[in-house]
């Protein structure tokens, strides 16, 4: 049986192909008022070491999230109930070949949510742009804790000359004293490097680091009780890169990595996280150029669904 919803203006309840692609398909409000989960989208790749085209990420998230629905039926969460959720559009740029620039754009853009006290969640974009946002949040909450899902630690130091980069955000804000190490858990880290710098700063600073092999031994519900016990229940972002999937699941991305984390297990590993004192998170590093199917943006905008579904039952718990 079809049940009618008269849900007048609300675009969740039109037909999924109708309507603008917002993210979830949630009202659009750039004036960010009377908003308790922000979506944000951040499209630019300009800290890639290889592989570019994560900046169109966001808009092809927004497009195959129209495919999202509002309960969630493990959780029972329905966030578009619990909470105020919106769409606040694209962070613009003032200079977009500028690294320091584009941090500096993000920062502000993010401040401006934290000043109407709602809670960022944004889609990128490659994972250079989380260090900006670390660095807006973290003047409120210093420093915060991390839940970070990636096939790489993102610890490591100048590339070419150039610290900002995609593999150095959370080196950075460490040293600045917005991450806390002792609070922060990297799961399904994997794939060969030239260096290890990466890992060997990440172990030295006291960052728990889950490889893939540990995971796998392990199980998901051991890495969940895992990454409760090291953030406890302080300020927590979750930033899930989406390389740290198998490219079986997700091929459209800058740095693929084989052997990664199924969507099964992913959705199982965030469910599981509920209850914790989130205060904002993202999913990056889906890059449509490299899968026209649009099968990667599709799990990218299941996974922050399932973030958004955390963030709101943070948020109505407040």
């Amino acid at each position: 049986m079809i049940i009618g919803i008269d849900a007048g203006d609300d675009p969740l309840y039109e037909p999924r192909y109708q309507e603008i692609a917002t993210f979830m398909r949630a009202p659009y409000r750039p004036a960010m008022d009377d908003v308790d989960i922000a979506m944000y989208g951040i499209a630019y790749d300009g800290g890639v070491t290889n592989r570019p085209g994560a900046r169109h990420g966001p808009r092809e998230i927004r497009n195959q999230s129209s495919l999202m629905r509002a309960i969630n039926h493990a959780t029972g969460v329905n966030p578009f109930e619990l909470v105020r959720v919106a769409d606040v559009g694209d962070v613009r740029f003032s200079q977009v070949y500028d690294n320091a620039a584009v941090n500096a754009d993000i920062e502000t853009f993010v401040q401006r949510i934290i000043d109407h006290e709602a809670m960022p969640l944004a889609a990128g974009g490659d994972h250079s742009i989380t260090y900006p946002v670390f660095k807006a949040l973290a003047t409120a909450e210093k420093p915060i804790g991390m839940i970070h899902i990636d096939a790489h630690t993102d610890t490591w130091g100048p590339f070419r000359g150039e610290k900002f980069h995609h593999g150095s955000p959370f080196r950075l804000a460490c040293d600045e004293g917005l991450l806390d190490p002792k609070r922060t858990i990297q799961i399904g880290i994997r794939g060969a490097q030239n260096w290890a710098d990466g890992w060997d700063y990440s172990r030295e600073q006291g960052m728990r680091v889950v490889f893939i092999e540990e995971f796998e031994e392990l199980g998901v519900d051991a890495v969940i009780a895992e990454a409760r016990k090291v953030v406890g229940d302080g300020p927590t972002y979750i930033s899930f890169d989406v390389d740290g999937l198998d490219p079986i699941y997700a091929p459209g991305t800058g740095t693929p990595e084989v052997g990664g984390i199924t969507t099964r297990e992913a959705l199982k590993l965030l469910r599981g996280l509920g209850g914790l004192n989130f205060i904002g998170g993202d999913v990056v590093e889906v890059s449509p150029p490299f899968d026209p199917s649009g099968n990667t943006a599709l799990v990218g905008a299941t996974l922050m669904y399932e973030i958004l579904c955390l963030l709101a039952e943070r948020k109505a718990a407040l």
